[in-house]
């Protein structure tokens, strides 16, 4: 039903076309303002008919203040700046162009101000004509002259009553509150927004995403209780905070802090995980200061500290989780708001520090009989936790399972460590032979020698470990391994459901049926030989997994992998262009107020420069939807934004590039469901059938091309000669979200090579258009396409004229996946050469390149240690049976288990 004129309407959708419609219902003055996305929720493809959602009914109220002037987003308030006027003829103003701006962007995010002030006293402007600013001084005047709307960084000297520290305590913050505002009121993530909590149904199963889809969502905005109850079309702003420790300097007994990043749920999860979205701002650079007492009350006396801080910098938020406050949306709309804190997202130490509990047994102050009690009933020796009185928060559920501390650094401190025990040296030479992939991590030089890793390196030892124990550790202990990674893969689905929650259960309760088997392998050891238990505080949290999905969504968005990148891009830079004098806290909040000031002030020159579209507001343009997986506009929501008003300019705007859409201009599959992409330009002209046998030792060639055109009812002429390519791309949508695009992955199909002997040639899975139920595997060892002589008029069928592929077969090894692996195992298929019946050759056919559904990873059947001659370069050459890797990827891990399924 429409809200506005009541109007009743098929669907969700009809309503959003209805108000978007020429002839809406809107009032006259609310036209053209911007136009409604359709809910992230209800976001599919027409042939999904089996989603549905319910939202909340009365959340998330725009008002009109009548008494006010009419809200604005942080751009608009941007344009209403004094110089505003100024910058009609000259956007740049003060600065005399974009060439003048340009520098002094480079200079203030590069030098320090003595370095600045040797820059603009260098005999090179002798003969170069000067920028206006001659001094630092000048040039910083400039800067403050530029319409920044952001809050202020602050500085505030604090003590903890009755000690000392060896040097003054200076928190370095801005308020969490106006934080959240502007963010809230960023125009960029205007299409990329929710704000209404909802149940998601797949079939007659309930999804859980994004927080809104949790049960915390709707239980904040109806509470149970009377005194929780939110008034009714109040909008809630979930508060997800960040944090960990730190170096700043790299100098001498360099500085440690605790930076402190926030963002807000409402911004999808998609966008906010990436890093250089600009979803995640720095709040504040929290101190750790030594104090002078005995070193077992330090680190009390720190974390003290710091719940301290965090009191302060988020105070505001507490007051209007509270009693509300007034913000404006991306879409200049005024929403009253309230601020819960839903999750703290850190690792395990740091979690540690947050979940204190109260203790108001003995004065707190007395840290010897107050730790002493303290540790009688198991809790922390800080008594004021900054959550305390923090309407809605409860430590139990925000200090959310993190995906990069929990599972991966359990995998790599853990599970790594249990397999290196029982293979040694034989670990590292069965990585080195993998075969070499486009876009995947291969290990060259093998994993154990390895120490340190990041979560990118976790993941990809992930995907081919449970493959490269068969044949050393027992099937238990393969089965235990393959369990846990059953239980990582599925606990990073970015959607699940009642039936992937109790997949995920099962998983983990498959690791501990059966991991008795690596107690018996002695590969769990300590300092004193091997150990007979898993008393493991990582492992013991995986039970509360499947809980904390219900109540905050997909545990994938509450990953320390961004808050990770943030402190290297965000965190270290400011500090090494001060001087380290006595105001050096005072010039950390400077460069902080001009990093922020540059970057709004290089998004207000791009929108004022740029030519919108007549009878739209460039302010509020809708963004485009993209892919999320490596680089898209998604990942950069203000590239996508830039983009679609100027496109000129946003080639001047740093950012990942989209991800290109093959759908648009690529060759499509027959249900338009996947996309394929080979050069305009082939890598080899005009080869004859014999030249293409030969340069790609395939001996079966001509005979499979003969069948194929017979089998198609053509009559190939005499001379027949082939364009051939080195590599195809294959685009998938997304296994989860069928309306998302997901990258390209490249095929290779080389000929024999002095790297590649037997020729570099991925696998794949097809499907025969006369059996498209049945999956089949199968190496490409050649793509080409049929090309006729120059000024031939001979009429070449559909069937011939397309992109093919030879390839050559695999046979699954029934009934079904092998049982510790959980893996489908495959044969290499053979036949009889017909030129010479009594010679065995590989299985070889000629397919369409549409018939091309997934490209694959297959993983050698290791029968004991790997000889010397196998290597990367041959490993997909020298055995015959093999292993289908579900583990190559999130995305064909979930597919593979569908296909498995039917």
């Amino acid at each position: 039903q429409c809200p506005n004129c009541k109007k009743q309407c098929r669907s969700a959708e009809a309503v959003i076309e209805h108000l978007n419609d020429a002839d809406t219902c809107w009032p006259e003055n609310l036209i053209n303002r911007s136009m409604l996305p359709v809910p992230q929720a209800l976001q599919r493809p027409p042939e999904q008919t089996n989603l549905s959602a319910k939202y909340h009914p009365t959340s998330s109220y725009h008002y009109l203040l009548l008494d006010q002037p009419p809200p604005q987003n942080i751009f608009q308030e941007m344009q209403g700046h004094p110089l505003q006027q100024a910058r009609e003829t000259n956007v740049w103003y003060p600065f005399d162009g974009l060439g003048e701006w340009s520098l002094a962007k480079f200079l203030v995010e590069n030098l320090s101000q003595t370095q600045i002030d040797k820059f603009l006293k260098l005999d090179w402007f002798q003969t170069r004509e000067r920028p206006q600013f001659k001094s630092k001084d000048e040039l910083f005047f400039f800067m403050q002259q530029l319409p920044d709307r952001g809050p202020k960084w602050q500085c505030t000297k604090l003590k903890l009553k009755g000690y000392e520290s060896e040097q003054p305590i200076h928190l370095i913050w801005r308020d969490g509150l106006e934080v959240t505002k502007q963010l809230f009121a960023n125009p960029v993530y205007a299409n990329h927004m929710c704000y209404d909590p909802h149940y998601i149904y797949q079939g007659q199963e309930r999804q859980f995403g994004e927080f809104w889809t949790s049960n915390d969502a709707w239980a904040i905005q109806v509470s149970s209780c009377a005194l929780d109850q939110l008034p009714e079309g109040a909008t809630i702003v979930p508060i997800i905070a960040a944090s960990d420790k730190t170096p700043v300097t790299r100098h001498t007994g360099g500085l440690e802090m605790h930076p402190l990043f926030l963002t807000i749920g409402n911004i999808q999860a998609d966008v906010r995980m990436k890093a250089t979205s600009h979803a995640w701002r720095c709040t504040a650079f929290m101190p750790i200061p030594t104090f002078i007492v005995a070193s077992e009350f330090q680190n009390l006396l720190r974390a003290r500290l710091w719940h301290k801080c965090m009191d302060l910098v988020c105070s505001n938020l507490k007051v209007a989780a509270h009693i509300g406050e007034y913000m404006v949306d991306p879409s200049a709309r005024l929403r009253y708001c309230f601020t819960p804190l839903i999750s703290h997202i850190a690792d395990l130490p740091e979690q540690l520090m947050i979940s204190c509990s109260l203790c108001d047994r003995v004065d707190p102050w007395n840290l010897i009989v107050f730790v002493r009690e303290a540790k009688k009933l198991h809790l922390s020796g800080v008594h004021l936790p900054y959550w305390r009185n923090w309407r809605f928060s409860n430590p139990a559920k925000s200090l959310t399972p993190e995906i990069l501390h929990a599972l991966h650094k359990f995998f790599f401190d853990h599970v790594l460590k249990w397999i290196k025990q029982i293979m040694g040296h034989e670990l590292d030479v069965r990585f080195k032979s993998h075969h070499k992939r486009t876009g995947v991590r291969h290990f060259s030089g093998g994993v154990s020698h390895v120490n340190q890793m990041t979560g990118r390196e976790h993941r990809d030892i992930q995907r081919t470990i449970v493959p490269t124990l068969w044949g050393v550790a027992s099937p238990d202990f393969i089965r235990a391994v393959r369990a846990m990674i059953d239980f990582i893969y599925l606990a990073q689905n970015p959607l699940h459901t009642e039936s992937s929650i109790a997949s995920m259960t099962q998983a983990l309760q498959d690791f501990h049926n059966h991991k008795q088997a690596i107690l018996d392998a002695e590969a769990r050891r300590g300092k004193s030989g091997a150990k007979d238990d898993f008393f493991i505080p990582k492992l013991e949290l995986m039970q509360s997994f499947t809980r904390a999905i219900c109540n905050v969504g997909s545990l994938l968005q509450w990953t320390a992998d961004v808050s990770e990148r943030l402190l290297i891009t965000h965190c270290k830079h400011p500090f090494e262009r001060t001087s380290r004098q006595r105001d050096f806290v005072l010039q950390i909040a400077h460069i902080l107020d001009r990093e922020e000031t540059i970057r709004l002030f290089d998004l207000y020159t791009l929108l004022s420069s740029s030519t919108s579209t007549p009878g739209q507001d460039p302010l509020i343009n809708a963004i485009i939807m993209e892919d999320n997986e490596v680089a898209s506009t998604e990942t950069d929501p203000t590239l996508a934004w830039v983009s679609n008003v100027n496109p000129v300019a946003q080639l001047r705007l740093q950012g990942p590039r989209p991800v290109r859409n093959h759908f648009l201009k690529g060759i499509l599959s027959d249900n338009a469901r996947i996309a394929f992409n080979v050069t305009v330009k082939a890598d080899r002209s005009r080869l004859d059938a014999s030249q293409l046998q030969s340069l790609y030792n395939v001996p079966d060639f001509s005979h499979a091309f003969h069948l194929y055109v017979t089998r198609n009812g053509y009559t190939p002429p005499g001379q027949l000669s082939f364009n051939t390519w080195s590599k195809f791309r294959i685009q998938l949508h997304s296994a989860f979200n069928a309306c998302r695009i997901m990258p390209s992955q490249q095929v290779h199909a080389e000929p024999p090579s002095s790297d590649f002997p037997g020729g570099n040639c991925d696998v794949v899975l097809f499907n025969q258009r006369v059996d498209s139920v049945r999956s089949y595997v199968a190496q490409v060892r050649a793509i080409f396409q049929l090309t006729l002589p120059r000024g031939s008029r001979v009429q070449v069928p559909e069937c011939l004229s397309q992109v093919l592929l030879y390839i050559q077969h695999f046979d699954f090894i029934v009934p079904g996946p092998e049982p510790s692996t959980g893996m489908w195992m495959v044969k290499r298929s053979y036949t009889r050469d017909p030129s010479q019946s009594e010679r065995v050759i590989r299985r070889g056919s000629i397919i369409p390149l549409t018939d091309v559904t997934h490209a694959v990873e297959i993983i050698p059947v290791y029968q004991g240690p790997l000889g010397k001659d196998v290597n990367s370069g041959n490993s997909l050459e020298v055995f015959d049976d093999y292993f289908l890797n579900n583990f190559a990827d999130k995305e064909l891990y979930h597919s593979l288990s569908v296909i498995s399924e039917t």
